[in-house]
């Protein structure tokens, strides 16, 4: 944006009017006459090539002829000489435009958008009141190229109109990123990176020191509006910052807005400061910001104020002290410092307006006054100058040349216009790069000869810089990082903290030594300077409606989810096999839950399998001992032994029920199960028959009874009735095998381990004819419950079944209702309990006869 006031702009109708008047007046005569003439302040020296300049001479011009109030620029001209060294440097090497006098033509610009403008019409129309063309048009333009100008707003004017005539302009302080813009303006060179690089390098701190908070002042020209665009387009996705507030400091000291600019940042949360400014925004500001006592903040300075040495004053420092900045690149320029003292004023050409510039700064420096002086002015008491005064005896920073920032860039401005003036003119005939093959030589050269020259320019300083230009004009990117260190009498010393270097190859490259940094904070550490603080692993970040990206919440990552990262967008699922840490921050594999042989539940089951188990084998040697008594040998005792055995298998199956599930566990579990019981009830089926038949058998005519029911008998009943079980078993694992699984159903935090059935017919089939057995049992048993005494097995018998139907009546419902490890609790203690009740019933009373009666056998 092109910030012209409308007196600017009347001034540029009135300037094009006359350029009108010029060009209509050479359609209709040979000649052009100079339809005005500009009184500038300025420095001339002759040559056979002139390069114009543009400089800050004096701070404002006041009266109408522009003649200048004592608001004298020491720095800017020193900036002038410093041109001015180059070129009569460069006249002295041999090896740079042999046989080739520079000279140059310097303006003042007074800081004035106006007088700029007026300087650089006059250097590319020269001062001759006439000039006649011929039919060749041959001749050489007053200047070839122009160094300046030092601000964006005067260049951007400036160059859009000179561009239209390719006259190339290299300026050493204009900033502004819309310069880059090779369609506007196509001659438009400068030896200072463009400010799209100053925000990236400001960027590159912010993200280096952790700042992602901060505000951001901008002064209302081209300068600070273009950097306030730069940042607010590159700051969110390259540095992932955000501002706080944006404000823009107006040029007039209006005391109202600067109170209300330093009120919004008294409030804001944002301890991180960045102004892009000149000097005179800062002193308002900061008198406000002292008269409000805004402590506390950590200033960013742009190029244009880091270097401002008045601001290093007792009442601004203690606010000012650590303020990072970002300065142009220092130089040295040997032999600038004698060149400086060998400075004289014209004495000759006092009242002119064309080398005014060293009387003015003689003057200035000297506090006198050239003759004839001022009306009045030998009366007050004010010296007169001789000429003769000795700049080493007045202290002032004009000579201090320790810290060449604008003037190296400068010097580098001109020698990339020399070199390239050179690269023209050594142009091989025949073989150049215009029409026809041409070359340029002194005598026919033209501005946008140089502007194709100076596109390919590449040389190297005596300070080690190298020195080029990209496709938009822009010069290779670095930049000084300074500090501003506060000294005890009030004062300020900057130093150099590091540098930012861009590259096409590496990007913007950081180097800081943090050691050498002060810190204007009691903990003399980088504050912190964030809107909200980073969202820790295991937890998820939500922006805040309404508020810009970086204030944020930070929400705790559901139960499964996690995330490992800072500032996560969203929370990610665990694996199947993983469950969240407490923490949230990591997976960690789920619990896994099986009945084990080492909790408290495990451990009483499998005590009481074993504990059954060794009692089935104490009855069976107790049995086996007295197997001669008539109570053993009554009924057949080997289906007692046989009843004894498959009992004994019965508590030792329950043991496949504990234990962290197998295949080979989960496929024999129930196998094992079923035709154990199956064997076990067989037994006292063929028992309760033989009772009764041999109840018939004693009754006259019954003997045909025990026919049936003979030792081969049982055994085969005994034999059928459980391979009937087996085959089902065996039809059961081949058709779906019971296999183990892992089961995330019941709880989402633990893996439960179990067997899964595989079929569930298969598995209500085996216990179905489990059932059958245990049912038929009874009831033949409860027939003969009548029995006299001698037959009383018959009660034990239905007793027994009694209970056995009892448990397993009851394992039902509790086993599909039990979850997990439970379920198989369960299905153990069914067991437990049905085979304790089979073996306290039926061997119970007998064990307490053997042992407490003695019979006799």
């Amino acid at each position: 944006m092109w910030t012209f006031s409308h007196s600017n702009l009347r001034l540029l109708t009135l300037l094009c009017s006359h350029f009108l008047s010029a060009v209509l007046s050479t359609l209709f005569s040979p000649t052009c006459q100079l339809q005005g003439q500009f009184h500038l302040s300025g420095m001339h020296k002759a040559g056979d090539v002139v390069f114009g300049g543009l400089f800050e001479g004096h701070f404002f011009s006041v009266f109408p002829d522009l003649s200048f109030t004592s608001n004298f620029d020491v720095l800017g001209f020193r900036q002038a000489q410093t041109m001015a060294f180059a070129i009569d440097e460069i006249n002295r090497n041999s090896n740079l435009l042999p046989n080739v006098t520079l000279g140059y033509s310097l303006y003042d610009n007074c800081v004035k958008l106006s007088i700029g403008f007026r300087a650089a019409l006059t250097l590319a129309n020269g001062q001759d009141e006439q000039i006649t063309l011929n039919e060749t048009c041959v001749g050489s333009p007053p200047v070839v190229g122009i160094v300046g100008d030092s601000s964006s707003t005067r260049s951007i004017a400036i160059s859009a109109v000179l561009g239209l005539y390719r006259v190339p302009m290299v300026s050493y302080f204009a900033t502004c990123s819309c310069l880059s813009d090779r369609q506007k303006f196509p001659s438009f060179f400068r030896t200072i990176p463009s400010d799209a690089f100053q925000v990236h390098a400001m960027i590159q701190i912010l993200k280096h020191f952790g700042w992602t908070w901060m505000g951001l002042l901008v002064s209302d020209d081209d300068y600070g509006l273009h950097a306030a665009r730069s940042f607010q387009s590159d700051l969110g996705p390259s540095g992932g910052g955000c501002l706080a507030y944006l404000e823009v400091l107006p040029w007039s000291n209006d005391p109202t807005e600067i109170q209300r600019i330093v009120g919004v940042m008294k409030k804001s949360t944002a301890r991180v400061v960045i102004v892009f400014a000149h000097e005179t925004n800062m002193i308002n500001l900061m008198e406000e910001v002292v008269r409000q006592h805004v402590t506390g903040l950590q200033w960013m300075a742009s190029e244009a104020w880091t270097a401002a040495t008045v601001l290093h004053t007792p009442q601004f420092m203690p606010y000012l002290g650590g303020t990072l900045g970002i300065a142009i690149r220092r130089g040295e320029i040997p032999g600038l410092k004698n060149f400086l003292l060998q400075i004289r004023p014209d004495l000759h050409h006092n009242t002119s307006y064309g080398n005014s510039m060293v009387n003015q700064f003689w003057e200035f420096m000297f506090r006198c006054r050239f003759a004839p002086p001022p009306a009045g002015w030998v009366e007050a008491g004010g010296a007169l100058c001789t000429g003769e005064e000795d700049l080493e005896n007045v202290e002032t920073e004009f000579l201090d040349v320790s810290n060449l920032r604008p003037e190296y860039n400068v010097y580098k401005a001109v020698y990339a216009l020399a070199y390239a003036l050179d690269d023209l003119l050594h142009c091989e005939p025949g073989r150049g790069p215009f029409k026809g093959h041409s070359c340029s030589s002194v005598q026919r050269l033209e501005p946008w000869q140089l502007v194709y020259s100076l596109e390919k320019v590449n040389f190297t300083t005596p300070f080690g810089d190298q020195v080029s230009f990209d496709e938009n004009g822009d010069a290779l990117p670095v930049y000084d990082v300074m500090n501003w260190i506060s000294l005890p009498d009030g004062g300020a010393e900057v130093l150099t903290v590091g540098e930012v270097k861009g590259s096409a190859s590496k990007g913007d490259e950081l180097i800081l030594d943090e050691d050498k940094i002060f810190w204007n904070f009691e903990s003399n550490q980088s504050p912190r300077s964030v809107c909200s603080e980073d969202c820790p692993p295991g937890t998820r970040l939500v922006r805040k409606k309404g508020k810009p990206v970086c204030c944020f919440d930070c929400v705790p990552c559901p139960k499964g989810k996690i995330t490992n990262k800072t500032n996560s967008m969203e929370c990610i699922s665990c694996p199947e096999d993983f469950w969240s840490s407490p923490q949230r921050d990591h997976c960690v594999p789920k619990k896994t839950e099986f009945l084990s042989y080492h909790e408290p539940l495990g451990i009483c089951l499998t005590t009481a399998s074993l504990l059954g188990t060794f009692i089935c084998v104490v009855v069976l040697g107790i049995f086996f001992h007295y197997r001669r008594t008539p109570i053993v040998r009554a009924n057949n005792s080997e289906l007692s032994f046989q009843l004894l055995l498959s009992l004994k298998l019965c508590f030792l199956c329950s043991l496949l029920f504990i234990g962290r599930p197998r295949l080979w566990t989960c496929q024999l579990r129930h196998a094992a199960f079923g035709i154990s019981f199956v064997l076990c009830v067989s037994c006292i089926l063929v028992k309760t028959m033989v009772v009764l038949a041999v109840f018939k058998a004693s009754k006259p005519g019954g003997e045909a009874s025990l026919k049936w029911f003979g030792v081969m008998q049982q055994r085969g009943t005994v034999l059928v009735l459980t391979s009937i079980q087996a085959a089902i078993c065996t039809a059961w694992l081949v058709s779906a095998s019971p296999s183990p699984h892992k089961n995330t159903q019941y709880h989402i935090d633990k893996i439960i381990y179990e067997c899964v059935v595989g079929s569930t017919i298969g598995f209500a089939v085996l216990l179905g004819y489990i059932g059958l057995l245990a049912i038929l049992s009874f009831l033949i048993a409860f027939l003969a419950r009548n029995l006299p005494d001698n037959f009383n097995e018959a009660k034990l018998i239905t007793f027994s079944m009694l209970i056995f139907c009892a448990v397993w009546v009851a394992f039902v419902p509790a086993y599909i209702s039990s979850p997990g490890k439970y379920a198989d609790a369960v299905e153990v203690f069914a067991i437990l309990a049905s085979s304790f009740g089979l073996l306290v019933a039926l061997f119970g009373p007998k064990c307490y006869i053997i042992l407490l009666h003695k019979p006799h056998s």
